[in-house]
């Protein structure tokens, strides 16, 4: 049996461990926000400086994640909420400048600007219509079974009016295909499970929700505790007196 001379091994015990990149920090403090919100603070904070001197299209992507996400859950007002949005559609338009054909660019491109365009007021930002209906389609000849890619048309469909473009049918479709994709993700259950409720197919969306809360490997466990969780509970409760 070889041993290494206890001098060397002592050297190579003290070598400190290499140095996380920025990038690697920061995807390590978003996977883990629900612990602490600051960490989407300091996540974004390192890839706005790394983006400075390193414009790499990996972490304009994550930073557009961040930055919706931000606007999901640390933002307190809807002038805060559509700021998070705007600078995440634009840093994921660069990064679609950089990578014209890398699918996560053109997603959080898209889903930015869609909750931008929620946020605001459907009918206030219907001109956005078309260039999220561009984004679906070519994402969807892109990465034809990306699960957040039809939950995102899924929501276009369902949150526009009939008479621009809205369709009950194709929302329900996408929203299916989405979890056929991924069942683990519980943020397309829940927004099938709010599509159901409009249909007024309350047993149903009971059902969707309660397999949300009983979800035991989420897509995204820090939305799930953050988001899903929170989002599935108040649907359960403003549909508790209601019958199919």
């Amino acid at each position: 049996m070889n041993l290494l001379p206890l001098t060397l091994l002592a050297l190579l015990v003290a070598l400190p461990a290499s140095a996380e990149s920025p990038l690697e920090r920061a995807k390590a403090l978003y996977t883990n926000y629900h612990e602490d919100l600051n960490h989407l603070d300091t996540a974004r904070d390192l890839l706005e400086q790394m983006l400075k001197s390193d414009p790499q299209v990996q972490a304009m992507v994550l930073l557009s994640h961040v930055y919706f996400t931000w606007g999901d859950v640390r933002a307190k007002t809807d002038e805060e909420k559509l700021q998070a949005y705007e600078r995440g559609r634009d840093v994921a338009k660069r990064g679609v400048e950089l990578a014209p054909r890398d699918p996560e660019a053109h997603f959080w491109y898209a889903v930015n600007l869609g909750r931008w365009s929620q946020t605001k007021g459907v009918l206030r930002s219907l001109f956005n219509v078309p260039t999220m209906e561009q984004e679906i389609k070519l994402l969807l000849e892109l990465a034809p079974t990306h699960p957040g890619t039809h939950n995102l048309a899924g929501n276009l469909y369902y949150t526009l009016p009939g008479l621009f473009g809205g369709d009950m049918a194709k929302a329900e479709r996408h929203f299916k295909k989405a979890l056929e994709s991924d069942p683990h993700f519980t943020g397309a259950r829940v927004d099938l499970a709010r599509f159901l409720i409009t249909k007024k197919n309350y047993a149903e969306a009971r059902q969707e929700l309660r397999k949300v809360l009983e979800e035991k490997s989420p897509r995204t466990y820090a939305d799930w505790v953050v988001k899903d969780t929170k989002r599935a509970r108040e649907l359960i409760e403003s549909i508790k007196d209601k019958k199919d």
